[in-house]
């Protein structure tokens, strides 16, 4: 036999360590926890989701921060004491249908917060709660940690305002958010606040909780487009999808001319996305893993391409439970004492198995979380046979919680974009022919055919959403338009405050508000208009409500309890 040299004379120890891949280092220089025996960063392990909930946790915060500063800029405006439509008017006639009482119906029927506080003063009410619901997530948003407690009070305090918002908060993701932040009170401990609670591990029906969530959001968009609109069958929706959406931004612009089959790959993965792929969550852990960057992925074009409110960033959130600790712990610094690092601590204990001893409170948690899960599904069985019913509804709940719901978006396209144009005239006389009617601008939707679409994403701007709806619906059918003419002709601040251009700004109100109808069209690039700087073109399409003068609302406002409001 060949000898290999001095290295087979060698004493046994050294023999052994050399075999081991140690070349004889100090003891005190062997490798630490979170690292392997070369001296390199250890990997985390799969199957663990400490990393996972601080980030669900940080992207939920960021939602509700969001949907509460849209509420404390917007709500005095829409549902204050002078708001186009006071929540005050609206509890007082929930309470008369309940024979004047507030009862536990009237409360079951509305859930707010506002039945126990002052309604002489609502303004500062709506505030309060949307400054206690900015405090809170914020403080989520930065640090990373929550408890119970104060996920409860974030979802109680959306809870009080969409419950009182009426069609200003009637958009599906008010109550997409709601299923999401109750979930999000059981990812955490009761009252302990730190990112990594070493006694409260992440639910795992908590996260397939969440995973059934996008699962219902996807299969729900999916099914409603097949059984909606012909043109999600014959792969045409895209064509009029990005200039007819409620409020497009400048890259909606460019997608709207991209070429026919551009169009129809968008449309064919659309339906691969919302009708094959949420399936992915239930086919093991790399599917799973793949489901989640293919939403996500989704979720990103979606924002690029509209301004949709925080719905995209939202559906984000459910599908971060996708993924365990060793897909996300990129998103962390490595490092001594760092987050990731205590997370190697753990797993290396629990690989060794070290567990913690079950106590009461270990037990009531998985007593609650069993609850949950029971919960979630009993209530879920409407939602399914929902989801199965050839009339699928879309965006409604079951339940006055909002725990779980239904889901859909863009079940019918509109094939042509029409606005409605809010206008003021000082003349005297609105029929004169030298009568000169200037417009108003809202802060996002089209109007001026030179100004550049919006970028707002996830800020959401309730009032011009809003009038997207009207402009294919009649004023009869959204009385509140009549009291923001109302409002227009008093100059009234906080009303204008939604607007973008006050025509009349310094100078007196206007004698007359009218509301004309109008096609929009995107200019074509390159083209004439374009050429202008025009991002669009119009056609008049008629008048959608009269000239409107003060004294023709006086009776209108007055039969509504609507507050009048004072020239300015």
């Amino acid at each position: 036999m060949r000898s290999d040299g001095p290295a087979m004379a060698t004493p046994e120890e050294p023999l052994r360590r050399r075999k081991a891949g140690v070349a004889g280092p100090a003891p005190e220089s062997s490798p630490g926890p979170g690292r392997d025996p070369a001296g390199c960063p250890a990997r985390l392990r799969a199957g663990t989701f400490w990393l996972t909930r601080i980030v669900l946790l940080k992207a939920l915060a960021f939602v509700y921060f969001v949907a509460f500063l849209v509420a404390f800029h917007q709500n005095k405006q829409l549902i204050g004491d002078r708001g186009l439509l006071p929540c005050r008017v609206y509890l007082r006639s929930v309470q008369q249908h309940f024979r004047g009482q507030v009862s536990w119906e009237t409360v079951s029927y509305a859930p707010t917060v506002l039945w126990l506080l002052d309604w002489s003063h609502m303004d500062f009410n709506l505030d309060a709660l949307a400054l206690l619901g900015l405090g809170i997530s914020s403080f989520i948003l930065v640090s990373g940690c929550a408890n119970m407690v104060l996920m409860a009070a974030l979802w109680v305090l959306y809870m009080s305002l969409v419950n009182v918002g009426q069609i200003w908060y009637s958009f599906g993701w008010e109550s997409q958010l709601l299923e999401t932040g109750f979930l999000g009170i059981f990812l955490c401990p009761l009252w302990t606040l730190s990112p990594l609670p070493r006694g409260t591990p992440t639910s795992r029906i908590v996260l397939w909780g969440y995973r059934w969530l996008i699962f219902r959001i996807m299969l729900g968009a999916g099914l409603i487009k097949i059984r909606g609109d012909q043109c999600w069958r014959n792969l045409t929706c895209m064509d009029f999808h990005y200039e007819t959406q409620p409020l497009p931004n400048p890259m909606a612009y460019f997608l709207h001319h991209s070429p026919w089959w551009f169009h129809r790959f968008e449309t064919l993965s659309n339906h691969f996305l919302e009708l094959v792929v949420p399936f992915f969550v239930f086919l093991g852990r790399q599917m799973c893993i793949l489901h989640g960057a293919l939403q996500i992925l989704f979720q990103m074009v979606l924002i690029i391409s509209g301004n949709l409110s925080f719905l995209n960033w939202l559906t984000i959130v459910p599908s971060l439970a996708c993924f365990d600790d060793a897909t996300l712990g990129f998103l962390f610094p490595s490092g001594p004492g760092c987050l990731k690092d205590q997370v190697l601590r753990m797993q290396e204990e629990e690989a060794r198995g070290a567990r913690a001893p079950w106590t009461h409170g270990s037990v009531a948690r998985h007593t609650v979380n069993l609850a949950l899960g029971v919960l979630v599904a009993w209530l879920s069985i409407p939602v399914v046979l929902n989801l199965l019913s050839p009339q699928q509804v879309m965006n409604s709940s079951f339940n006055p919680l909002r725990i779980v719901n239904t889901y859909g978006a863009f079940g019918s396209i509109t094939k042509e974009r029409t606005e409605v144009i809010l206008q003021g005239t000082a003349s005297p006389n609105a029929s004169a022919p030298d009568a000169k009617w200037e417009d108003y601008e809202f802060k996002c939707k089209p109007g001026d055919l030179k100004r550049r679409p919006c970028l707002i994403s996830p800020y959401h701007h309730r009032l011009d959403w809003l009038m997207w709806f009207a402009a294919f619906q009649t004023y009869e059918h959204n009385e509140w338009i009549i009291h923001l003419a109302g409002k227009l002709l008093a100059n009234d601040a906080q009303a204008l405050s939604l607007l973008a251009l006050n025509p009349f700004a310094g100078r007196a109100p206007p004698r007359w508000v009218r509301g004309e109808h109008y096609r929009y069209k995107f200019s074509r690039p390159g083209g004439t208009h374009a050429a202008e700087g025009k991002w669009w073109i119009r056609k008049r399409l008629g008048p959608y409500f009269p000239p409107l003068s003060f004294q023709d609302l006086k009776g209108y406002f007055r039969s509504r309890e609507w507050p009048y409001p004072k020239p300015e």
